[in-house]
């Protein structure tokens, strides 16, 4: 009995308060021995509800081990701050970006189909005669049809006469 009460007053007097975030969630950490090897444990004591979504990012990585030290207050007062920025230059890009199009669709200019623009398909395929063009077909040989590129498209193309190069 008086073993378990010893170990009671040990896990009350060894934890030591590390640090508190915005929500008032309160971190500990207490060093005890474990088969010979000093563990350190770590924790948090909720304010209020109990909402693990509502834990800061720092505080989750150092509760995993993720981190070695505590995020400190300064830390996380400029990682507020920045996380801030960032949320009023998201705002004013959506604003720029709604005005944008509320500027395109106005009356008089055309209204956007969401397509991109830039070259068609058809310059991009090189065009080949067909029997029916009135060309006259080269009398070419295998050895001339079985070239490191192939030849032909459409009804001109001949499957297999194609070899890789060697």
């Amino acid at each position: 009995m008086s073993r378990l009460l010893a170990r009671i007053a040990g896990f009350f007097s060894n934890r030591a308060q590390v640090g508190v975030d915005k929500a008032g969630n309160r971190y500990f950490t207490r060093k005890e021995e474990i088969d010979g090897v000093i563990k350190e444990k770590r924790w948090v004591v909720f304010k209020g509800e109990v909402d693990s979504t509502t834990l800061p990012v720092e505080w989750i990585c150092w509760l995993n081990g993720q981190r070695k030290q505590a995020p400190t207050t300064e830390e996380m007062m400029e990682l507020e701050a920045r996380r801030e920025r960032l949320r009023q230059n998201v705002a004013l890009l959506k604003k720029e970006e709604e005005e944008r199009k509320a500027k395109e669709g106005s009356p008089g200019k055309g209204l956007t189909t969401g397509k991109v623009g830039g070259p068609d398909l058809k310059s991009f395929i090189r065009q080949f005669p067909s029997e029916g063009d009135g060309v006259e077909e080269s009398s070419a040989t295998i050895s001339d049809l079985r070239s490191s590129e192939p030849r032909g498209s459409g009804a001109t193309f001949k499957p297999g006469t194609w070899q890789p190069p060697t």
